[in-house]
């Protein structure tokens, strides 16, 4: 009976939040024993009430009626946020998934990296995908615009020698929608051929 009333409390706390969200098994520390918990999130599990996402971490899905999608699984950038979070750690997309971000790449990766001056920690999740994080220099998490931090990533990646005409006129557009001065006041985070590139962009308006 005590783990029934416990599964229903857990639930309860469930319900009170919008779906969508992400869920830790340490969110229900309050309601009784973890053991208990875990095994309530369990249950719930089977019975199509929350996701399993990976180990300690559930979500309590948005379902799909306009196109009939069903239950939406939330994107490895979700999952990634809400880990660093509840850690109250930073976290910077690296790799392809910061090409993806940009618009520079179609592609989107199963496995994803992130720095974080959190936790070193890899998530393998049910879907099969993989969540990264490995510790970084605090300088990587000191750029005021997003956009500069993404284009420092991105280009590390792609490499000094491989930025193609496209990916520059790209990066134009992307820069004309932001606030310059915030930009300029991140070139000294940025290798320095990075900055170079992107002051000849706005050199050529």
């Amino acid at each position: 009976m005590a783990e029934q009333s416990i599964e229903k409390k857990v639930l309860e706390q469930i319900k009170k939040g919008n779906r969508g969200r992400l869920l830790f098994a340490g969110d229900f520390v309050r309601l009784g024993e973890q053991k208990t918990i875990n095994k309530a999130l369990e249950r719930l599990t089977n019975e199509g009430v929350i996701l399993r996402i990976s180990r300690g971490i559930y979500c309590y899905p948005k379902i799909d009626k306009v196109l009939g999608l069903g239950v939406l699984y939330p994107t490895l950038e979700d999952i990634a946020e809400a880990v660093a979070k509840r850690d109250k750690a930073r976290i910077v997309p690296t790799g392809i998934y910061a090409l993806n971000r940009l618009g520079f790449s179609t592609q989107i990766p199963m496995n994803i990296v992130y720095l974080t001056d959190g936790s070193e920690r890899k998530l393998n999740l049910s879907n099969g995908a993989t969540i990264e994080f490995r510790n970084a220099a605090p300088k990587n998490f000191a750029f005021k615009s997003q956009l500069a931090m993404l284009l420092t990533f991105a280009y590390k990646n792609i490499g000094k020698d491989n930025i193609a005409p496209e990916i520059l006129a790209h990066t134009k557009e992307l820069l004309a929608k932001e606030d310059r001065k915030v930009i300029e006041k991140d070139y000294q985070l940025m290798p320095a051929w990075v900055s170079s590139i992107i002051k000849s962009l706005y050199e050529e308006e």
